[in-house]
């Protein structure tokens, strides 16, 4: 039933409504299939409105589903989040009341809340751990329930907070039930999504209770889908992206004291006495111990690394007040020469903290050419077998076979697991930046899109106008087509609307 004005406004803006949204709810979300749209999503200072010609278009092209990740300091008034700016508000029941219009879902993001981001600047508090600022949020999502009330779940859903990162699961599930308990305080059958852990790339299945369903990220493997990205750390050293390819892993290797995220990189083949083998560390947390050790157990090198205010060998040194730790950045080198042949090897973090590697290389005894394998120094690829061959000696090579099954293996069994627990999936953003050669881009997306569409998940492309768009890219390799004002890469909106 209609309570609210705003949704009785809704239901009287028909004259020109859409066919009907499918059903959506919390254990099984439509195959939404659209696009994020970013005029909120960092506030400088300007309301800035969405484009009713968006939706327009968005529903020509043949999809139905918009996210649209917002900055919290857009919609308060002078700098205080206990007062709402209802002019900026108002701006987002337009948005709201075009989805109707134009027969597209819209899902509410908070890109940047009350305590936390994953944007520049970092927020002044601690949403996992301030009480302040978890109240606030709570408040926030409580008036968007409160204001929205009774609009259908097949028009509207709420995604809580953007990836998430470096809090354990029971405190993200605490904050989550206590803004979900304040939703629905208001309206009790709101559709909630919550962003996996570790920037959306975990699922949470303690949250499979609370009735949430839950978004994940297309955004594997990084140093394709974010090459030259400025906001990427060492994206901008990275090779040009090929696809398929053998490439690297992730260079990730966290402490057993974070548990299941503790999982060690590994290299199968044989390595000959007096090979060398070249590591390149970039991120430091507090404090690690790394290892290598042979197929049989046998510890062959220890390093312990630590952060602080005497920089050492790192570039910088700074404390993170989000979590009271020094991290350390730089290039790192370490080079390891076996006493032994060895037919694979083992490099994990014993204890402390964690660290990434951007790079590990295997040079053979007296070989002249270097077998390297690029490391993703992020959270959102787990280290994977490596495989060394040194059949060539002019051209060994070390890597993982990248392609459309190395991206099922990589990125679907833990949320297929989620979804057969009983949560609704779906892929919040995807996509990929720029400067990645487009054919490569058409490559990679159409191995995404094939790998959703065999489980039923639906996607939102990371953006629609914009660097990883399909209207205005600004891609130096596209033959753009005049599109109403725009300019339209055709290959890419074709793939897209195949999936």
């Amino acid at each position: 039933m209609l309570r609210s004005p705003f949704a009785l406004l809704l239901a009287l803006a028909c004259y020109a409504t859409a066919a009907p949204l499918p059903d959506a709810g919390p254990a099984k979300l439509p195959r939404w299939r659209g696009f994020n749209l970013l005029e909120k999503f960092q506030f400088a200072g300007k309301h800035e409105p969405f484009h009713e010609d968006d939706f327009r278009l968005i529903a020509k092209l043949g999809f139905n589903f918009v996210r649209l990740p917002m900055d919290y300091r857009g919609y308060i008034v002078d700098g205080d989040w206990n007062r709402f700016d209802e002019a900026a508000l108002v701006q987002i029941d337009q948005a709201i009341t075009w989805g109707r219009q134009y027969g597209i879902h819209v899902c509410l993001n908070l890109h940047r809340a009350p305590g936390w981001t994953v944007a520049k600047p970092a927020e002044t508090t601690n949403l996992w751990t301030d009480p302040d600022a978890r109240q606030a949020a709570a408040r926030h999502w409580a008036m968007f329930a409160r204001r929205y009330k009774g609009v259908s779940n097949n028009i509207l859903s709420f995604n809580l907070f953007n990836e998430p990162a470096g809090v354990a699961a029971d405190a993200y599930v605490a904050v989550v039930k206590e803004v979900v308990a304040a939703i629905r305080a208001e309206d009790p059958q709101r559709l909630v999504l919550c962003d996996g852990l570790e920037w959306g790339t975990l699922p949470v299945p303690e949250l499979i209770p609370l009735k949430v369903a839950m978004m994940t990220r297309g955004y594997s493997p990084f140093q394709l889908t974010h090459y030259k990205a400025s906001w990427a750390q060492g994206s901008g050293a990275s090779p040009v992206p090929c696809w398929p390819d053998v490439g690297g892993t992730g260079g990730t290797l966290i402490s057993p004291a974070k548990g299941a995220l503790s999982r060690p990189l590994q290299i199968s083949g044989s390595l000959a006495a007096g090979s060398t083998v070249r590591l390149v560390a970039t991120t430091l947390s507090s404090r690690a111990v790394l290892t290598v050790s042979d197929t049989t157990g046998e510890e062959l090198w220890r390093k312990e690394l630590s952060a602080g205010p005497d920089k050492g060998p790192w570039r910088k040194n700074a404390l993170d007040p989000r979590w009271n730790c020094w991290q350390a950045e730089g290039e790192v080198e370490f080079s390891i020469t076996l006493a032994h042949p060895v037919k694979g090897l083992t490099l994990r973090v014993v204890d402390g903290d964690w660290l990434t590697l951007n790079l590990l290389g295997i040079r053979a005894a007296g070989g002249a050419a270097e077998a390297v394998a690029r490391l993703t120094p992020s959270w959102d690829q787990v280290p994977e077998t490596l495989s060394y061959n040194a059949a060539d000696p002019a051209n060994p090579l070390l890597g993982v076979p990248h392609g459309r099954d190395w991206l099922r293996a990589q990125t679907l069994p833990p949320w297929q697991a989620f979804a057969a627990a009983g949560g609704g999936v779906m892929v919040g953003e995807w996509g990929a930046y720029q400067f990645t050669p487009h054919p490569v881009v058409l490559r990679w997306a159409e191995d995404c899109l094939h790998n959703w569409q065999d489980v039923g998940w639906g996607w939102a492309l990371w953006n629609f106008r914009g660097s990883f768009g399909i209207l205005d890219s600004g891609r130096k390799d596209v033959t753009y087509e005049a599109f109403e004002g725009h300019q339209l890469d055709r290959k890419y909106l074709e793939l897209l609307q195949r999936y």
